[in-house]
């Protein structure tokens, strides 16, 4: 990471936030301090932030609410939840919500930088190819994606998402079911002719009109579907295993 990457501490523990804050200064990084759950969001809606080490057992609002808070302002949030108690329920709860990680006080930095950075890197590389002919799908998902470090294209018509296939092979792809002339079935059995490799996901708002289509997809090696409206922390956990199992594979 660079100087310029951006950290938020939230713990009610004074001492540990200054000691944290303290030691990840001396490393380069930006950081910025809350005490408790409702600071940390209107620090969040303020700016995004590289990764937020959160303290579960906080007064008020616990970690793990906090968490789900702070994804519907900022899906692409990187969370890793600290804890000096035995808090299995909650602990469960975050890594089930969506939370990158638990570490357990008293902290072991190296450790914790070693996250930090394993975080931005293990996403380095990713091309993630978007086809839908609604822009404002497309939008959302190359804004929040590229946040998280991964390179996005968009194309928004099955024809045009084929030609950037020839040209480069992407990761990833998204495909609607329903384009304006070939249907996203016909884009991704193309797109598997080209590149077997390519990781798609099918995406749709007509559950019951595309049924047919889906299973095909399915059947052919799509590898899931979602339904429009899209949940991005859903979105966002989705494609990092995906890319964390392509790079442990290939």
């Amino acid at each position: 990471m660079t100087a310029k990457s951006n950290i938020l501490i939230v713990d009610d523990n004074v001492s540990l936030c200054k000691t944290l804050s303290f030691v990840l200064q001396r490393k380069g990084y930006a950081v910025t301090i809350a005490k408790d759950g409702l600071e940390a969001i209107e620090r969040v809606k303020e700016r995004p932030f590289d990764m937020i080490f959160m303290d579960i057992k906080m007064p008020v609002m616990d970690g793990v609410e906090t968490y789900r808070r702070i994804i519907k302002i900022r899906p692409e949030a990187v969370v890793t939840m600290m804890t000096a108690y035995a808090v299995d329920d909650l602990v469960a709860d975050a890594l089930k919500e969506g939370a990158y990680a638990i570490i357990y006080k008293p902290l072991d930095i190296e450790k914790t930088i070693r996250l930090i950075e394993e975080a931005k890197q293990r996403r380095q590389g990713a091309l993630i190819l978007v086809v839908d002919d609604d822009p404002g799908t497309c939008k959302t998902l190359k804004n929040i994606l590229v946040k998280k470090g991964y390179e996005v294209d968009i194309a928004y018509a099955g024809e045009e998402a084929i030609t950037m296939v020839q040209r480069r092979a992407c990761d990833i792809v998204f495909i609607d079911m329903r384009l304006p002339t070939i249907n996203g079935l016909e884009t991704y059995l193309a797109i598997k002719e080209i590149n077997p490799q390519t990781v798609a996901i099918m995406i749709t708002g007509y559950h019951h009109e595309v049924e047919d289509l889906m299973e095909q997809a399915l059947y052919n090696s799509a590898y899931t579907f979602l339904y429009k409206p899209l949940d991005m922390a859903q979105v966002l956990k989705l494609v990092d295993d995906v890319w964390e199992r392509q790079q442990k594979t290939g």
